[in-house]
């Protein structure tokens, strides 16, 4: 079937502007395939119990969510053919690249103790309650990294094969910036550099999130390398962008719009590029009251302390140099975009999709 893209120049004001219109698209089609891939009839009678925590990982994959991931495929497929058209296995291996994200949401909950995810629980609180829950929201989530797998194979779209490779040469590094991530939160403040915050950023989300997507549909497309080359950079700035957006997020944002807990960065003792940003512009008597907050047991960092923490990043400039940081970012994904070729109005798409996401509060 073909996707019609909306025009961006000609949309009316009194309807959901293209960028939120395609997206819709993308997320009803790339849903109704999710929910096909928990249909395994070899795993219907292996026991009930089994079969109750694919119901809630179901629930779980299935929450109203951005599917930006897909979204991305397609567009890199949509430039690289100059066509709207989309092959019916295109919408079956964006649908396993999107439950190989939730694998790895499931996996980042439980690292991160939280709470919440899309405004649910989190699934190892939904599986069973304290350390029983975790192991088995590990265990469901090796079965959906597997699930995943097959369903991009199962595309059986010309060279996944060599498209699957990329993609999990790519995760491989996803998995490096999410230990770097955990491991930094256990060094002082005074070891930790913005530079190795803005690698996290990268290799946890830049690379993965939105680079590696768009390289996706692209090569599935038959995508020279011209435009490989140019998909990789332009992904590489709206993923930093974006990871940078969910740094203030994660600090300054409010968790009914987010969907997930804002205090969860300083809780966990995420070095983020905010609290680095605001650590190496601090007073010394700063610098010493930042990594006494951010080395405070869990158990005591409370609402006073939040407060404190966000007051201190704040007056030090942390968050107004992240969200300077976003804009550069940003800017630089929409100038890498303009050399691109803009097929359907995808590219105008594309650059309406990034100035949406550096503005997103969730």
């Amino acid at each position: 079937m073909a996707i019609s893209l909306p025009n961006v120049q000609q949309a009316p004001s009194d309807v959901a502007p293209p960028e939120q219109a395609w997206l819709q698209l993308v997320q009803a089609r790339v849903e109704a395939a999710l929910g096909l891939l928990f249909e395994l009839p070899d795993e219907a009678s292996l026991d009930p119990r089994w079969s109750r925590a694919m119901e809630q990982a179901r629930d779980y994959a299935l929450r109203p969510a951005k599917r930006l991931r897909p979204a991305l495929v397609l567009a890199g497929h949509g430039l690289a053919r100059e066509s709207t058209a989309v092959p019916p296995g295109l919408w079956g291996f964006a649908a396993g690249l999107e439950l190989l994200h939730t694998f790895l949401l499931i996996h980042d909950d439980v690292a991160d103790q939280a709470a919440l995810r899309r405004g649910g629980p989190v699934l190892h609180r939904m599986l069973a309650p304290g350390r029983q829950g975790e192991d088995l929201a590990i265990v469901v989530g090796d079965h959906l990294f597997a699930r995943s797998l097959e369903a991009m194979l199962e595309s059986e779209l010309p060279g996944v094969t060599r498209v699957v490779q990329y993609y999990l040469g790519v995760c491989r590094h996803t998995a490096a910036g999410q230990y770097l991530d955990l491991d930094l939160s256990r060094m002082p403040l005074s070891e930790v550099t913005l530079f190795q915050t803005l690698r996290v950023a990268h290799l946890k989300t830049a690379r993965y999130g939105f680079s590696a997507p768009l390289v996706c549909g692209a090569m599935l497309g038959g995508a020279d390398e011209t435009l490989k080359k140019g998909l990789e950079q332009v992904g590489r700035s709206v993923g930093l962008a974006y990871q940078l957006r969910d740094d203030l997020i994660g600090l300054f944002g409010d968790a009914s719009v987010a969907g997930k807990a804002c205090d969860g960065d300083f809780t966990q003792g995420k070095r983020t590029f905010p609290l680095m940003a605001a650590y190496v512009r601090a007073t010394p008597a700063g610098r010493e009251e930042l990594e006494r907050l951010w080395a405070l047991p869990v158990e005591q960092k409370d609402a006073e302390a939040l407060a404190r923490a966000r007051a201190l990043v704040e007056s030090f400039g942390g968050r107004v140099a992240c969200e300077r940081a976003v804009e550069r970012a940003s800017r630089s994904a929409r100038r890498g975009l303009q050399a691109l070729p803009n097929s359907h109005g995808m590219r105008d798409l594309l650059d309406a999709l990034i100035a949406r996401l550096a503005r997103r509060a969730s």
